[in-house]
């Protein structure tokens, strides 16, 4: 684009076969100062769009010589970098979501409010100031861009091409995986790369309102609506009113509010409560949830009706489990965070292997959690195996190469506490459940076996040994293991083990 075309104003393509509706469109859009041209059938407005370059085409869904769906899709094909919205008649919901899935970047319903038309053609022409998809997907792609999604792996890369798209688009997404995977975080980067980034990104957990307050916490109220309602105040949709509102585990929704949650998406307009009048309001809807949508709809706990104008495009965020290659980084960001003034918090190799080979059923927020954790017991700011407190997972995968190597150390730690606590206590004073003979407790398990279990078992053990032999000095059971008191201690919390009788 050059500086010439940069001095004229944008330029609408407008395309309905009913003269009147041109008219009114075309009179509305130059008061808003800009250019004007006017179709009534896919022939006509296919030889305008060989002429002039457009910001906005708007069509009609029915033409006389053919469907709006049509020009969507030869607009999303051939002119990429133009958006295009769909006029659809009154109630007639469904056009529009076929539209939406098929490029459309909006739509307004007949009879068009022209309230609505004005912002529906302003978000368009942001638009315009937005980067082109290549150059979002190559910002995306590099590891110091802000990205709220952080890694590498082919998996996370994959989401941020996917989102670099969604974020050109007003259709709405819902975002799903497990529980900790980022949803919310996935939400936040669409809203931040599409046109209304510098609009109000209103995120709202649906399970977490009681019910009895939902209409008056997303439509806002009346002052004297009930008891309690001494001022006018705005709900979560007008407080999203230009940017984006996020509905996040939806599907916690009850009946009764998904019937006037749909009306509101579909028409765009809400009611407060002890209000007569409905006001107009423009937000794009991201929903997400960690629950099956369609089974939640067989089921007859989610309206289907709102599951197929929620879900006009799924994006679905992998588990941590299938991206470990991105540990180290999240690992990395998340010690940033923890870490204060002077006191830098790290993970050395053994701990980051351990993390690597842990499967993260509560994926990246249980990865915050074991760090958090971890930190409070680290030594001197690194973190290590035993501070992690990884918990028994079956499936967890360890390298097979290294159980002999844990064993025999464990087993030589403990004949070493063994011997060095006979030098200190007389050896009648041993307490008669601990163990005797520590060769024997450490004997080889009979396989297969559950190898967490088996090894949390002779460190409960050989810490027993040690807390009997110093008739439960803590501290110096912990010299005796070689180990911090802290660590001795998160591990004697862990292990659930309680003080030795030593009588």
């Amino acid at each position: 684009m050059n500086a010439n075309e940069l001095s004229h104003p944008a330029r609408i393509l407008v395309i309905d076969d009913e003269a009147h509706l041109r008219e009114l469109l075309e009179i509305t859009l130059i008061k808003m100062g800009l250019e004007v041209d006017t179709a009534e059938s896919l022939e006509a407005a296919r030889r305008f769009l060989t002429k002039h370059t457009y910001s906005l085409v708007l069509t009609d869904m029915r033409l006389p010589d053919g469907s709006g769906l049509e020009m969507v899709e030869e607009v999303s094909a051939s002119f990429k970098s133009t958006p295009i919205a769909v006029i659809t008649a009154f109630g007639s919901a469904d056009n529009a979501v076929v539209a939406l899935k098929a490029g459309a970047f909006d739509y307004v319903s007949k009879p068009v409010a022209l309230d609505q038309l004005r912002k529906l053609v302003r978000s368009a022409l942001q638009m315009q100031n937005v980067k082109p998809l290549e150059q979002v997907a190559i910002v995306a792609a590099k590891p110091s861009s802000p990205s709220f999604l952080i890694g590498q792996s082919d998996e996370i890369q994959h989401v941020r091409s996917q989102i670099s798209r969604l974020a050109r688009s007003m259709a709405p997404v819902i975002i799903t995986g497990e529980s900790g995977s980022g949803k919310e975080l996935a939400a936040r980067e669409i809203h931040r790369n599409s046109a209304r980034a510098d609009k109000p990104f209103i995120a709202v957990n649906c399970g977490a309102i009681p019910e009895a307050l939902m209409e008056a916490e997303f439509f806002g109220y009346r002052k004297g609506a009930f008891t309690g309602a001494n001022d006018d105040r705005d709900g979560f949709f007008q407080a999203a009113n230009g940017g984006t509102l996020m509905l996040d585990e939806v599907a916690d929704l009850p009946l009764a509010m998904q019937v006037k949650l749909l009306r509101a998406i579909q028409e765009r307009r809400v009611r407060k409560v002890g209000a007569t009048a409905e006001e107009a309001v423009d937000v794009r809807i991201l929903s997400a949830t960690h629950q099956n949508l369609e089974a939640c709809v067989s089921a007859g706990k989610f309206r289907q009706d709102l599951y197929y104008r929620l879900n006009v495009i799924e994006l679905l965020l992998p588990p941590l489990r299938q991206r470990l290659s991105d540990v180290n980084e999240l690992a990395t960001c998340i010690l940033l965070k923890l870490a204060t003034p002077g006191y830098p918090i790290s993970l050395n190799q053994a701990a980051l292997a351990a993390l690597q080979a842990y499967d993260f059923p509560g994926n990246v927020r249980e990865l915050e959690n074991i760090l958090e954790r971890a930190a409070a017991f680290a030594n001197d700011g690194c973190i290590d195996v035993i501070d992690l407190g990884l918990r028994s997972v079956s499936n967890q995968r360890v390298p097979i190469v290294q159980e002999p190597a844990v064993a025999t150390s464990l087993i030589e730690t403990a004949i070493n506490v063994d011997k060095t606590a006979d030098q200190t206590v007389d050896a009648t004073s041993q307490p008669n459940d601990a163990p005797n003979d520590p060769a024997l407790l450490f004997a080889a398990p009979d396989l297969p076996c559950v190898l967490p279990d088996y090894l949390e078992r002779i460190e409960r053990e050989v810490i027993r040994t040690a807390l009997a032999k110093t008739r439960n000095n803590r501290t110096q059971a912990a010299e005796l293991l070689g180990v911090s008191f802290r660590q001795l201690r998160y591990s004697i919390q862990k292990l659930k083990i309680n003080d030795v009788d030593t009588d």
